[in-house]
């Protein structure tokens, strides 16, 4: 039995194949082309464009998904045995790419044919029904069958509730119902349905990234990247799991998957890690929370940064830019408990890792010049559709001067290991677009916006606990990047509020002398309303925050709030909400990027899943900086501020998890670097931040004179 996964994406093996084959790689390496062919010289009509990707990456995913003998097409010998499942599937994901052209092609005459047609419904002719049916039913199934049973339980709920289960429910979960040929138009044609603003995320955006990525990986650019974290990393103890941490770092960013990165990347490094002596569960761990910190990794962010660009209307540039310093303070985090690992075991020692220069030599243009292309567009307002294709042509052309040259061979290999890292994220996007619509459809954002204001009482330390466990839970059966996406829609918003009242309150105490502004307040019930000209204690500022309805607070902020700062928040949300996602990939008892790392250890797997969470805690510091200090809306004083005494705060909570240092600490030291640790992450106390930090130090210090006077007395 042959894979159709590895076999119709193995440029190699259909060209040997003979004419079947042929057509096989003109068809995939085509369709690559034209995603870059219409997102930089001729653009598709958007509607056209989008349902051609999920056409095409339809017939791909059913075809990938079925089983066959070697008698699939594209095989080699004259074998004439038809492989009747096979078949069935090309037969079916044909009939979902020609129904997804002709809803594209529909539009204008449904449009035409209900305007002449006043007060009836939407006019389907029985080929938009069938279409319809076919494109709907048909994504369920591809989702079912690429990641699961949750995103199609998801959707037919979805679906369901805005068609007759919201009108069952209780309270504020109760929605009205709306007609099933209403329903099948907002699911087709809505901007936030199936072919709408998530798709063109996936068409115009992430699948060149994907491309991308394979083309840096025919190149030669992962051999590059391992050797340079040598150079990095490789003279300091326990070098072999940094080098694990940078080389995970820089191919995880364009990867998109912290699955896809354990498993590339770690049959390199976790055998390296285990031969310098690491527990094989730690060594799997540190590959998996290294691999999940890629998607957090400016330039690319995964897929993340694309689509929160397009929710908050914020620019890519400036996500990117915010991003850096968060990144920083997270892979620090990892690389502490992997020094405090190495020596808790006297793992390794401070001699430098061999480095092959000849990898270095021959990848350092297809890696870095590309890079630094793409980097340099997107920084100056490039789309990120024009820069990620013409970092490809920049590849393609400085790999002549290396000995991996890019030539029609490993062009055409590049291009069909793009459409097949891209399948998943395509038809997966696509589904979710199913769920954004209902979901903006009925409103449900804004109740469950209003039930974490409810249940959180206003504390901004409780709504951000319901959102990770929000993420956890729905992290356990989607990829990283659907979970943001749902999660987003249902609690960014609220999010964004809550930290601008974290601003409103402090007007409230300093008092409001506008009466234009204090009138606002009039429709509140409350007793303090009287005295807010004069200001009120945090308390009763507390108070009347919490007194205001859902409804009017959403129309005060706006008001009181400077949009700019608006829009700080808005980001900060969305960044604590990507964060807080990318959990599931190291938080058991759901962890597929550490249990894919246990499998390549040979490590029990939920034992690794604990080792994960433990070195990937920064998942959950950093989000908290996002919330209570300026490390997204400040200067870049005070971020700067905020990020260098947060590395000790960091520090310090590792020494605490491990209890151990530059060597084993006594309790009262260990109560000394908590206290000093809590010191260094208070927000923007220069004197508390400076005490923190240099108790921090002066507990390590001594911790490393202890040690090296042990190891001369042992000598």
């Amino acid at each position: 039995m042959t894979s159709q996964s590895d076999s119709i994406f193995d440029a190699d093996q259909q060209l040997a194949a003979g004419p079947r084959g042929w057509l096989v790689v003109l068809g995939v390496a085509g369709f690559a082309l034209w995603h870059i062919i219409t997102n930089v010289w001729w653009i598709e009509p958007g509607r056209w464009q989008n349902c051609i990707h999920f056409g095409g990456f339809a017939l791909l995913a059913a075809w990938m998904t079925s089983t066959s003998s070697s008698s699939e097409p594209g095989s080699s010998a004259g074998t004439r045995t038809i492989d009747y499942k096979l078949a069935v599937n090309l037969i079916v994901g044909l009939l979902i790419c020609l129904a997804s052209l002709w809803i594209a092609y529909a539009e204008n005459g449904i449009y035409e044919r209900t305007l002449s047609k006043t007060g009836q419904s939407w006019q389907f002719t029985w080929v938009d029904k069938a279409s319809a049916f076919l494109v709907i039913v048909g994504v369920i199934e591809l989702t079912r069958r690429l990641t699961g049973w949750i995103i199609p339980i998801l959707i037919i709920l979805s679906l369901s509730y805005i068609m007759f289960l919201g009108q069952w429910l209780p309270g504020s979960f109760r929605s009205a119902s709306l007609p099933l040929d209403d329903v099948v138009f907002r699911s087709l044609y809505n901007d936030e349905g199936m072919f709408g603003v998530i798709t063109t995320i996936s068409s115009a955006n992430i699948t060149l990234f994907m491309i991308f990525g394979a083309f840096l990986v025919i190149s030669g650019a992962s051999d590059f990247v391992i050797e340079l974290s040598k150079v990095v990393a490789g003279r300091f103890r326990g070098g072999a799991a940094l080098v694990a941490v940078i080389s995970s770092a820089l191919t995880g960013t364009i990867s998109g998957s912290a699955v896809a990165n354990t498993a590339s990347t770690g049959v390199i490094t976790i055998p390296l890690m285990k031969s310098n002596g690491f527990r094989p569960q730690f060594a799997a761990g540190v590959e998996a929370s290294a691999s999940t910190g890629g998607q957090l990794m400016p330039p690319i962010m995964g897929a993340g940064a694309f689509v929160m660009a397009s929710y908050t209307g914020i620019s890519y540039a400036t996500i990117v830019a915010v991003s850096v310093l968060p990144a920083f303070l997270y892979f620090m985090s990892v690389a502490f408990i992997v020094r405090i690992e190495a020596m808790k075991y006297n793992i390794g020692s401070d001699e430098p890792e061999a480095i092959d220069m000849a990898k270095i030599r021959a990848g350092i243009l297809n890696f870095i010049l590309p890079l630094a292309v793409m980097t340099f567009m997107l920084i100056s307002g490039k789309t990120p559709s024009f820069a990620a294709s013409y970092a490809i042509a920049t590849l393609i052309v400085v790999s002549w001067f290396t000995p991996f040259k890019m030539g029609p061979k490993n062009i055409t290999r590049g291009l069909m290991l793009g459409m097949k890292t891209a399948v998943m994220t395509a038809i997966l996007l696509v589904a979710v677009g199913l769920i954004n619509n209902a979901v903006t459809t009925s409103g449900l954002a804004n109740t469950f916006a209003l039930m974490i204001a409810q249940w959180s009482q206003g504390s901004l330390l409780i709504a951000l606990t319901l959102i990770a466990i929000a993420s956890l839970v729905l992290g356990m059966g989607l990829p990283v990047t659907a979970a943001y996406i749902v999660l987003s829609i249902l609690s960014a918003p609220a999010l964004a509020g809550m930290l601008a009242d974290v601003q409103i309150m402090d007007m409230l105490v300093q008092g409001i002398s506008d009466p234009a502004v204090a009138s606002m307040f009039m429709l509140v019930d409350s007793p303090h309303v009287a005295q807010i000209a004069t200001g009120l204690t945090p308390q009763a500022a507390n108070e009347l925050l919490s007194a205001l309805p859902f409804e009017l607070a959403v129309v005060l902020r706006p008001q009181l709030v400077d949009e700019q700062v608006m829009l700080g928040y808005l980001l900060t949300a969305h960044l604590i909400v990507f964060w807080l996602s990318q959990d599931s990939n190291v938080t058991p008892p759901v962890c597929l990027a550490a249990f894919t790392a246990a499998g390549i250890a040979g490590s029990k797997p939920m034992r690794t899943g604990v080792e994960a969470w433990k070195i990937a805690k920064g998942l959950y510091v950093v989000p908290l900086l996002f919330a209570y200090t300026p490390l997204v809306t400040g200067s870049w004083f005070e971020k700067l501020h905020v990020a260098f005494f947060a590395l000790f705060g960091i520090y310090a909570f590792n020494v605490l998890l491990q209890r151990y240092a530059e060597t084993s600490l006594s309790w009262w030291k260990l109560g000394l670097i908590l206290c000093g640790g809590i010191a260094a992450f208070i927000p923007m106390q220069s004197l508390l931040n400076i005490l923190g930090a240099v108790v921090v130090s002066a507990a390590v210090f001594l911790g490393y004179i202890q040690s090296r006077r042990q190891n001369t007395n042992n000598a």
